[in-house]
C-alpha cells in the first residue's frame, strides 16, 4: 500500500501532541481489511503482508507518529489533561476528491497520555468498533471508519482475565475533539488556541467569518448528528467532550448500543451509573457539550463579556435546532416529509404506545412499511387507535413508504449479535464477524436469508450492560 501523507497536524507546535511511535507486537497478523473504504479514498489495494504496517511493527514512508494531547469532561467532571492514551495518529492524506484524512492505530501501545494503562486494546472492542462504525456509515450516519483490524499475538488482561490483543486501524475526518480546545483554554494558551481554531476552521469549516459562525457551524452538525442517532435507536454511551468530534462524525464506540425494547431511558453503559447519557437524554447532553466549546472560544474575542453574551445566545438557540432535526428524521420514519410541529402528537403517540407495549424500535418502525406492526405490541389495540390517524395524515404525502423505506432500516448491530461475534472471535471463530459485516453493509435491503439477525433477543440473550473495553 501506497500512502501519501500530508500530515498537517504534526506540523503544529509540539504542545499539541507528542511524538511516539507504536510499539511493536509479538506476531502481528491481519484480520480484516476494508476494501471498499479503500477504494472509496483511493489507496491501492495491494495489502498483502501488511500486518506489520496495521499493528505498527512498521511505518510507511511519510508518516510522522503523534499521539495527540486534548483535555476534556468526563460524565460531568473536568481532566486538564486527558489524551491518546492507547492511539497513535500515523498521519493524514488526502484523497483524490480532496478531502483530508487521519491514519489512526487504535491499541498501538502505550503514550505519555496512558495514564498507568497499557495502551493495548482487546479483540472484543476492536471488533465491536470495526462492525459499529461500518454500520453506522452503511445506515448513512458521519462517522469514522475501520479500515483494518490486526491480531497482535499477545495477551492482554482485563478484568475478566487474559483476551487476545488486537489493533484498529481507524480513518476519520479528523480527531481534533472539544476536549482538544478545552486543554489550551484550561491553559490560559491564548496563542495556542488561536492556532488551534486556525487549523480547525481551514480543515472543516473554511466558510466561517469568526469563532461566532464557527461554534454555529459545529452546532449545526452536533444537532443533526444527534437526531441521527436517536431516530435509529443508537446510544453512544459515553458522550463526554474528549469523544464529542469537531468534524461532527460519530467517534469512540465504547459502550455504545443499539435500542431493541423502546424506552427513552434506557441506559447499555457499565460507567453511565447515573443515566446522564442515557437515550432521551443525548439531545441535551450535546447543547451541554457545546456550552463547554463556547466557554472555549471566549478568550480569543476582544470583547469578552460581548462574546459571553452572543455565544450563549447561540446554545440557547441549539435545543430548538436539535427537535427541528429529530422532528424532520423521526417525520420521515412515519412517512411525513417536512414534519413540522402540528406532527409531534402523532409521532410522540407512536413512541408513547411503544414504550406501554414494550415494542422493538427498529422492527416496528420498519413493519410499518411492511405490515404487522401491531404485532409489535403487547397490546395491539394501543396500535390500532394511532393506525387510523396516521393513515389519514400520510395519505396527504407524495411518496411515504418509499420515503418510509429509506429512513428505517431492516436491520440494525443487535447487541446480542455483536456480543455473540466476540464469543466465537475469542475462539477463533470468524465467521459471524464476516457474516454482520456483509448484511449491515445494507441495512435498508430486504435480506430474507438473513432474518435471524433482525430478529430481538430472546430473554436468555438480552445484553444488559455494554462495556468501554478499555
Amino acid at each position: 500500500m501506497n500512502i501519501q501523507f500530508d500530515n498537517s497536524y504534526a506540523r503544529l507546535p509540539e504542545g499539541f501532541y507528542t511524538r511516539i511511535a507504536p510499539r511493536a507486537v509479538a506476531a502481528p497478523s491481519l484480520l480484516a481489511f476494508n476494501t471498499g473504504l479503500a477504494e472509496d479514498l483511493g489507496l491501492s489495494l495491494d495489502f498483502e503482508g501488511m500486518a506489520p504496517v496495521f499493528a505498527g511493527n512498521e511505518l510507511l514512508e511519510g508518516s510522522e507518529p503523534i499521539a495527540q494531547v486534548y483535555a476534556g469532561h468526563q460524565f460531568g467532571g473536568f481532566s486538564p489533561q486527558l489524551g491518546d492514551g492507547r492511539a497513535v495518529l500515523l498521519g493524514e492524506f488526502v484523497t483524490p476528491n480532496g478531502r483530508r484524512r487521519d491514519i489512526q492505530l487504535k491499541g498501538s501501545g502505550p503514550t505519555p497520555y496512558s495514564r498507568s494503562g497499557d495502551g493495548r486494546a482487546g479483540l472484543g472492542p476492536v471488533l465491536r468498533e470495526y462492525v459499529m462504525s461500518e454500520a453506522m456509515h452503511a445506515l448513512g450516519v458521519p462517522t469514522t471508519r475501520a479500515l483494518a483490524a490486526a491480531l497482535t499475538g499477545e495477551a492482554i488482561y482485563r478484568q475478566e482475565g487474559a483476551v487476545p490483543g488486537a489493533i484498529l486501524t481507524r480513518v476519520a475526518s479528523s480527531h481534533i475533539r472539544v476536549g482538544t480546545f478545552q486543554y489550551f483554554a484550561a491553559r490560559r494558551d491564548v496563542a495556542a488556541l488561536q492556532q488551534l481554531y486556525e487549523y480547525t476552521v481551514a480543515r472543516h469549516y473554511p466558510e466561517a467569518g469568526g469563532p461566532a459562525e464557527f461554534l454555529q457551524a459545529v452546532i449545526a452538525a452536533q444537532a443533526e448528528l444527534v437526531a441521527h442517532w436517536m431516530s435509529l435507536g443508537f446510544i453512544h454511551g459515553v458522550m463526554n467532550t474528549d469523544n464529542t468530534a469537531l468534524s461532527g462524525e460519530t467517534i469512540d464506540y465504547g459502550p455504545c448500543a443499539f435500542m431493541d425494547v423502546y424506552h427513552p431511558v434506557t441506559v447499555f453503559s457499565s460507567i453511565d451509573a447515573q443515566g446522564r447519557y442515557a437515550y432521551d437524554n443525548q439531545a441535551h447532553v450535546v447543547v451541554w457539550n457545546m456550552a463547554q466549546l463556547a466557554t472555549s472560544l471566549v478568550p480569543l474575542m476582544p470583547d469578552r463579556d460581548a462574546a459571553l453574551e452572543e455565544f450563549t445566545a447561540i446554545v440557547h438557540a441549539m435545543p430548538a435546532l436539535a427537535e427541528a432535526a429529530w422532528l424532520r428524521r423521526m417525520g420521515a420514519k412515519i412517512g411525513i416529509a417536512g414534519a413540522a410541529e402540528v406532527d409531534r402528537p402523532l409521532i410522540e403517540g407512536l413512541l408513547e404506545r411503544m414504550q406501554a407495549g414494550r415494542a422493538d424500535f427498529t422492527n416496528t418502525f420498519r413493519a410499518l412499511v411492511e405490515g404487522g406492526a401491531r404485532d409489535q405490541f403487547l397490546d395491539p389495540a394501543a396500535f390500532d387507535t394511532w393506525e387510523a390517524e396516521w393513515r389519514a395524515r400520510i395519505a396527504r404525502e407524495a411518496a411515504p413508504e418509499a420515503l418510509m423505506r429509506a429512513s428505517n432500516p431492516w436491520v440494525i448491530p443487535r447487541n446480542h449479535r455483536i456480543e455473540q461475534m466476540i464469543s466465537a472471535a475469542r475462539e477463533g471463530d470468524f465467521a459471524p464477524f464476516e457474516r454482520l459485516l456483509t448484511v449491515l453493509a445494507r441495512p435498508y435491503a430486504d435480506q430474507p436469508e438473513a432474518e435471524d439477525l433482525r430478529r430481538p433477543p430472546e430473554p436468555f440473550e438480552v445484553v444488559q450492560q455494554t462495556f468501554c473495553g478499555t
